[in-house]
């Protein structure tokens, strides 16, 4: 087992500010004042939100002018959903045990 970090995707995703930034940026790349316009928090709470996004490798940066913009990491996304889907695999496979068993023991 992976020894858990504290920028892991998971835990920055933990917050309802950072899952909605996700969202936007999953609509299409964003500015910084994009995201802060379509928000209910100022301009220097979405850095911060975005530098928690960055760290976990869930959004990368450009930039644009005078502007950063902000997109969604494809790895670091991918990563996540590698993650999920071992874990449904595993909730599937302990799922089908239990069933197999349950149908043994009505079935002798």
């Amino acid at each position: 087992m992976e020894t858990y970090q504290a920028n892991d995707g998971w835990d920055a995703l933990g917050d309802p500010t950072r899952r909605a930034i996700v969202a936007c940026l999953a609509e299409r790349p964003r500015a910084g004042g994009e995201l802060a316009d379509e928000l209910p928090i100022s301009r220097p709470a979405v850095s911060q939100h975005l530098k928690v996004l960055k760290q976990a490798g869930l959004v990368t940066d450009r930039a644009a002018g005078t502007r950063r913009v902000y997109r969604l990491n494809p790895a670091g996304m991918a990563a996540l959903r590698d993650q999920l889907e071992t874990f449904w695999r595993r909730a599937l496979d302990n799922f089908q045990e239990v069933a197999d068993q349950d149908q043994t023991e009505e079935n002798p």
